[in-house]
């Protein structure tokens, strides 16, 4: 995200604003493949889970899964997100309620038949109860510029960047999560009280999986499909 020197056409000649040194973490060289398995080992337990229970969360979990979430880089620093933990019933239900009413809109009418195609080995439909159930559900919005609030650069990226590292920090924790992106999702500032120059992106049901639940039987791409050596 960093081009300023290639756009101004200016050569990098010394910081013109306030620096601090960087303090890399020291990782000795023979450990950091170890190290990089390991999250990998960790990582690949991580599913999108549909059936929460009612357990409630240990207390502070959320809130530094988000301070992880907020160390993500974005475009000129901007920082262009805003996380709304929902953990009221009422306002749960609300968000459930209006989520589904778009939800039969799309699957009904607004979805093709290739993407139905697509979702069908996922057993998804319009009903969304985990929006309820799930003990708190994080909805992540892209603030663009407003009263307060200065124009974000590289905003998609820069969210989404946060989220993976949200997502990842929450199952490090040993919670489950869900990214449900229904669409269109301008009912989400009323849901959430939240201005016009916010944008929902996300809507992230946080909590611990019920006991009998069960996730789709998918599989990952192996390495040769996803990654090009040059």
């Amino acid at each position: 995200m960093d081009q300023t020197n290639e756009l101004s056409g200016t050569p990098a000649t010394g910081p013109a604003h306030p620096t601090v040194p960087h303090r890399p973490m020291a990782v000795p060289a023979a450990e950091a493949e170890e190290r990089a398995r390991a999250f990998h080992e960790v990582m690949t337990r991580r599913r999108t889970v549909r059936e929460f229970c009612d357990r409630p969360l240990p207390e502070g979990v959320v809130e530094w899964a988000i301070r992880t979430a907020a160390t993500a880089p974005s475009g000129a620093n901007v920082q262009p997100w805003r996380f709304v933990v929902l953990t009221d019933p009422e306002r749960k239900r609300h968000l459930r309620e209006a989520a589904e009413a778009e939800e039969r809109e799309f699957y009904d009418r607004r979805a093709s038949a290739e993407w139905l195609e697509a979702l069908a080995p996922l057993g998804t439909d319009w009903n969304k109860p985990f929006l309820e159930v799930a003990p708190a559900v994080i909805v992540v919005f892209e603030v663009h510029k407003g009263p307060g609030t200065p124009r974000p650069y590289y905003t998609k990226e820069s969210v989404g960047i946060a989220v993976g590292l949200l997502l990842a920090s929450l199952h490090q924790a040993g919670l489950a999560t869900l990214t449900h992106t229904p669409s269109p999702m301008r009912f989400l500032n009323e849901v959430c009280d939240r201005p016009a120059q916010e944008r929902a992106a996300y809507v992230i049901p946080v909590g611990y999986p019920a006991q009998d639940a069960r996730v789709p039987d998918i599989h990952r791409k192996p390495l040769d499909q996803v990654m090009v050596r040059l």
